[in-house]
């Protein structure tokens, strides 16, 4: 007679705790997979809806050639507007998009992220001097003159909000926590650093000069690197804030005020991440 051995008994699972009652689980580490060609049309849509939100504008205006500070205003902030539409909409095509899915989560390690960010501004205000040197080219953009912050005090402040609050919070949303989000996982971060930082130094051609245009493609590359190394968006929200404040008061011909604008940029940029976060809920800290 022939004897058949038992089956091996499989230790059964482990029992996971219950969660307590009235305690929110922290949502787990992990983005949605958005497409590449979804993103790359949510920044057509973004931008041709912005040329034509701000064509209105400006025709409105009644001087399209030399338009008035508040057209200019208004015409920025439906492209703002536009912009995180566009990457809210588009990526709620994958799943429902939560803050932390576009990076605005805490960093990894605080130290490390304070160095990367020091890095990458170094790295950029010396790339920029150098190039701009070799090129022939004035060091000082003329931007907010462009804008019309010499009309008024109350332009001036305006188009300053704009300039230094308003694009690195929506910028840094959309090109690096929506657009790189999806180009790093189709063919790895470095290049899609390098296709974001080249669309993010085009936009910039209309209100730019030239020359102007390869520091900014640059400097987008080391906001998608810096995001890559600190895992959150909050470093990049902080260079760029710090990099157009001190590139509006330079264009101002401020002195000890540079860093009151500094300073007063990064304090609102701050009570508005931290009103999105009371409204959004507690992000997981990235792996």
């Amino acid at each position: 007679m022939t004897l058949v051995p038992d089956p091996p008994r499989h230790p059964e699972p482990p029992v996971l705790p219950e969660v307590p009652e009235g305690v929110t689980p922290a949502p787990r580490d992990t983005a949605p997979a958005w497409h590449p060609l979804v993103a790359f049309s949510a920044f057509i849509a973004a931008f041709l809806a912005a040329g034509v939100f701000g064509s209105i504008v400006l025709v409105a205006s009644g001087d399209t050639d030399d338009p008035p500070a508040w057209a200019n205003i208004a015409a920025t902030l439906l492209q703002d507007v536009a912009l995180i539409g566009a990457a809210l909409g588009f990526a709620a095509l994958a799943a429902r998009p939560r803050a932390w899915h576009f990076g605005l989560r805490p960093v990894r390690r605080l130290r490390a992220a304070v160095g990367w960010t020091v890095l990458a501004y170094v790295a950029f205000i010396a790339f920029s001097a150098l190039f701009l040197t070799a090129v022939g080219a004035d060091q000082t953009d003329d931007l907010p003159q462009d804008l019309g912050v010499d009309e008024s005090t109350a332009a001036a402040i305006g188009i300053g909000v704009l300039v230094c609050v308003g694009a690195p919070l929506v910028e840094e949303f959309f090109f690096r926590g929506y657009l790189y989000g999806a180009f790093r996982r189709w063919r790895g971060p470095w290049v899609g650093a390098i296709l974001v930082g080249v669309l993010f130094g085009a936009v910039h051609a209309g209100g730019s000069d030239a020359a102007y245009l390869v520091p900014l493609a640059a400097l987008g590359v080391g906001f998608c690197l810096l995001y890559e190394r600190t895992g959150s968006l909050y470093p990049p929200i902080v260079l760029h804030a710090v990099n157009n404040s001190v590139a509006f008061s330079v264009s101002m011909d401020f002195s000890w005020q540079v860093p009151l604008v500094m300073v007063g940029s990064l304090a609102v940029i701050a009570a508005i991440l931290a009103l999105v976060r009371q409204a959004t809920g507690p992000a997981p800290r990235p792996a």
